[in-house]
């Protein structure tokens, strides 16, 4: 009798036991979430930005009025053009060889790589260095 009873127990469990469908919900509302989330996301993320925001782009261009924009850009045309006559004086006409080059204080090594051509370029005054990739 205990087993039937047991019995019986273990078979009402099987068929009266309860379950429900897991869903998820997005919280974010580009996501398909609760547009009223947006708000609190957009105010969670604002005090959590570590960056200052400048909403005044008038710096971007430093107050220059014309006439400075012009000397700016004249100073630049010249050291360009004597940047390339110093290349041309070093290199020639063709291309790039492999080698240590010094250009003042700035020191640079040409190696030929798998994927180019690399140039590390050392300002030895400051200690800067940058690193430049010239694919094949």
């Amino acid at each position: 009798m205990k087993t039937l009873i047991l019995i019986l127990t273990f078979f009402a469990g099987i068929f009266l036991g309860k379950s429900q469908q897991l869903v998820y919900k997005p919280v974010n509302p580009a996501f398909g979430g609760d547009t009223f989330n947006y708000q609190w996301l957009l105010s969670s993320a604002n005090a959590q930005n570590q960056f200052d925001q400048k909403n005044d782009y008038s710096d971007l261009l430093g107050n220059l009025n014309s006439v400075d924009s012009f000397s700016q850009s004249l100073n630049r045309q010249v050291l360009s053009e004597l940047s390339r006559k110093l290349f041309e004086d070093q290199f020639g006409e063709g291309s790039i060889q492999p080698g240590n080059y010094l250009f003042g204080s700035m020191y640079l090594q040409v190696t030929t790589t798998a994927q180019g051509l690399l140039i590390n370029i050392l300002d030895t005054s400051t200690g800067d260095q940058s690193e430049i990739v010239i694919p094949k």
